[in-house]
């Protein structure tokens, strides 16, 4: 999983009002494509989330899979602590970058691997979609408010 997929947008908000987006995980069916449930499983010291059960229905994809979260400042990683039946690893981040109190860049990263052989630009490809879609599905959330 050395290759890793990478993107980023500027969002009309603060990094604390897009953070709190991201760690509202319950939301998540409202507004990621193709996720269909999350649920926080454990709790940080800080209270944030530090694992969390995702089911998915992404056309040919679905599973269940766990990710382990952690927080830093302006930024949080997860990693795959419990594979599905189709993920077999997956690593990610959102780095966010004020520009001005009204304007934050959000860079996404992903890396997945999956049980089943896919050969690696259809699986930078469906990195690629899963990335943008998340980042537009992000920035319409928060900016709605």
């Amino acid at each position: 999983m050395s290759d890793h997929t990478s993107s980023a947008v500027t969002i009309s908000a603060p990094p604390a009002d897009i953070l709190g987006v991201i760690a509202d995980f319950a939301s998540y069916p409202d507004w990621a494509d193709g996720i269909k449930a999350a649920d926080v499983v454990e709790h940080g010291a800080d209270g944030r989330p530090a694992r969390v059960r995702f089911t998915i229905d992404a056309g040919l994809v679905k599973d269940t899979y766990t990710l382990g979260y952690s927080w830093d400042g302006l930024g949080v990683r997860w990693e795959l602590v419990e594979a599905g039946s189709a993920l077999s690893a997956m690593t990610g981040s959102y780095t966010l970058a004020e520009q001005s109190p009204s304007a934050t860049d959000v860079t996404y990263e992903l890396s997945i691997a999956l049980r089943v052989p896919v050969p690696g630009i259809m699986r930078r490809r469906g990195e690629r979609q899963i990335v943008d879609t998340a980042l537009k599905g992000l920035r319409r959330r928060v900016e709605r408010g």
